[in-house]
């Protein structure tokens, strides 16, 4: 029970936080300043929170155009979903 709080828990936060790194992403796109690197938004992504950047990606139409993301997010997004789905039914 504990572990399984402990991985929802991460899973929230770490979509939280890339929801806000891709939208802090797309202000600064917009204003034509520093951005934050595609290793940075890919590898939030991909510690768990390809879900919180598929959401961004959609919701402020950034990065739509990039096959790496278009692709990558979902693709991890399926991975994410089929290593819950056996985490859940192995405890």
């Amino acid at each position: 029970m504990f572990m399984n709080t402990m991985l929802y828990s991460y899973f929230v936060l770490v979509n939280g936080i890339t929801f806000l790194v891709f939208a802090f992403d797309k202000q600064k796109a917009k204003k034509r300043k520093w951005r934050i690197s595609t290793e940075t938004l890919m590898g939030l992504s991909f510690v768990g929170g390809a879900a919180g950047g598929l959401l961004a990606m959609h919701m402020f139409h950034h990065k739509t155009r990039q096959k790496k993301f278009s692709i990558g997010l979902p693709a991890m997004f399926i991975a994410h979903m089929i290593l819950l789905l056996f985490w859940y039914n192995r405890v």
